[in-house]
């Protein structure tokens, strides 16, 4: 295997791990760095000289963990650790951009942890209705706040376990007369204790057709939630006209859901943030040494111009970027004739443009 060869395959290790490491958990590397979380530096990581490169996956994928404490023991049906509340409260501060949502956060944390107070002194506590929705557009942290929102009811003590179980219509609705209660049931004892997460919820009441079965699985679910009402937390999540249609498509469904998130789409800038994140836990660095225009100055038109079609993801669109970028770095450095450490660390606005399809001036 010649040297271009090798550093083909070193780069497309980076992508594949990074792929599979994303698939199992899309979210807890994108947002940001949490409590106690040791990440890799990547501006601040200093290449030795005369050292061999290292493999880039050693250097990228394997220590390139994700957010920390925002990762703890996830087994579906059974008990996680429970966290010291202002723990969580300061990794929900280090998230990038979310403000709207991190204000609601922290109102409804602190509204259950006085519930809890008002209870040890025996006074009349009001029932709360913790159940949620979130909604706005895919990519802006719905999942990774609803992860979240298990830990903290977890930790206030108002869920036994304190796991999510994540399902969608396809995990909830079966396709015969009868099934979906069964299939649906088998879910929510599972998610007893924690938190059920159905992402786009509003297509368990779109069909039309007669043999649909998604309104059994609602009848299921608000019946389930009736019934263990001090151990399930329910959020549903999606497009936001999508979801409110969802609400109001059941007298049930419009009682029981009171509190509503907001997700607004990310800015530049907050997108500038992840994609540094990103650099960092993979031992890469914008290249800052290229006269007027800076590999960063090219990152931002990039995102810039992307951000505008509706179709590009948020946080998920900037994790694509990177890896497209990543592709033509690698392209890039296999046509040299030798390649040093900090070359196989350093994107350049040429890698940038390349991945935009702009061309060479």
């Amino acid at each position: 295997m010649d040297k271009k060869d090798e550093i083909i395959l070193q780069q497309l290790d980076v992508i594949r791990e990074m792929t599979e490491r994303n698939l199992r958990n899309v979210s807890t590397d994108i947002w940001g760095p949490a409590a106690g979380s040791s990440k890799p530096d990547a501006d601040n990581f200093k290449p030795v000289k005369d050292t061999p490169p290292a493999s880039v996956s050693d250097g990228g994928g394997k220590t390139a963990t994700s957010t920390g404490a925002s990762d703890p023991p996830k087994v579906e049906g059974k008990e996680t650790p429970k966290e010291p509340i202002e723990d969580l409260r300061f990794e929900l501060d280090s998230y990038i951009g979310l403000s709207a949502v991190k204000e609601e956060v922290k109102n409804l944390i602190n509204m259950v942890t006085v519930w809890n107070m008002r209870r040890e002194h025996k006074l009349p506590a009001p029932d709360l209705s913790l159940h949620m929705v979130f909604s706005g557009n895919p990519g802006t942290g719905k999942t990774m706040i609803a992860r979240f929102m298990a830990r903290v009811y977890h930790s206030l003590g108002v869920l036994s376990k304190g796991q999510l179980v994540e399902v969608d219509r396809s995990g909830l609705v079966a396709g015969y007369v009868g099934q979906t209660a069964i299939k649906t049931s088998a879910v929510l004892e599972k998610a007893k204790g924690g938190v059920l997460f159905i992402d786009e919820a509003y297509s368990l009441t779109s069909g039309k057709a007669d043999n649909d079965f998604g309104l059994e699985a609602v009848e299921t679910i608000l019946k389930f939630m009736e019934d263990n009402r001090d151990d399930i937390i329910v959020i549903v999540a999606g497009y936001t006209d999508l979801m409110q249609e969802f609400i109001d498509s059941n007298p049930g469904l419009a009682s029981r859901f009171n509190r509503y998130l907001y997700f607004d789409d990310y800015s530049v800038d907050e997108m500038m943030e992840i994609f540094r994140l990103q650099c960092q836990n993979n031992f890469y660095r914008l290249d800052e040494s290229e006269g007027e225009r800076t590999a960063k100055d090219a990152l931002r038109e990039y995102l810039s111009e992307a951000s505008q079609d509706d179709d590009f993801g948020n946080a998920r669109g900037v994790r694509n970027v990177f890896e497209k970028i990543l592709v033509q770095q690698a392209n890039r450095l296999a046509a040299a004739k030798s390649v040093t450490k900090d070359e196989l660390m350093t994107i350049t606005a040429l890698d940038v443009d390349r991945a935009r399809g702009v061309s060479e001036a």
